[in-house]
């Protein structure tokens, strides 16, 4: 048996992966911060969403994940994009609420 189970994970896999575009090797992970000062609903931040991702294929941005801190009135957004002006723009012209910060972020394990 261990013989067996040995030959099964020394067998190599060769996974074939899907061709990387050019844009897509061009890309970065952003995590923007809006600090709004009062307290923001998620309604209105999914509401606010939705016309991002509306306006993210004009810029070759594509918004990934957002999170609200209600009481707080901070909304935190997660974003491929080519730059951080890029996903400024996105912002700009979907609703107007500019973040006032943005990170350039690398995802831990």
């Amino acid at each position: 048996m261990r013989s067996t189970r040995r030959a099964l994970f020394s067998e190599r896999v060769r996974v074939e992966r899907p061709a990387v575009t050019d844009e897509e090797l061009n890309m970065a992970v952003f995590m923007d911060v809006h600090t709004l000062g009062d307290s923001v609903s998620v309604d209105d931040v999914a509401k606010a969403h939705a016309a991002d991702l509306e306006k993210q294929g004009e810029h070759g941005v594509h918004y990934l994940r957002y999170w609200v801190a209600e009481p707080q009135g901070k909304i935190f957004c997660l974003v491929d994009a080519p730059d951080a002006e890029a996903a400024a723009q996105v912002h700009r012209e979907a609703h107007g609420l500019v973040a006032d910060e943005i990170y350039a972020v690398s995802e831990g394990e």
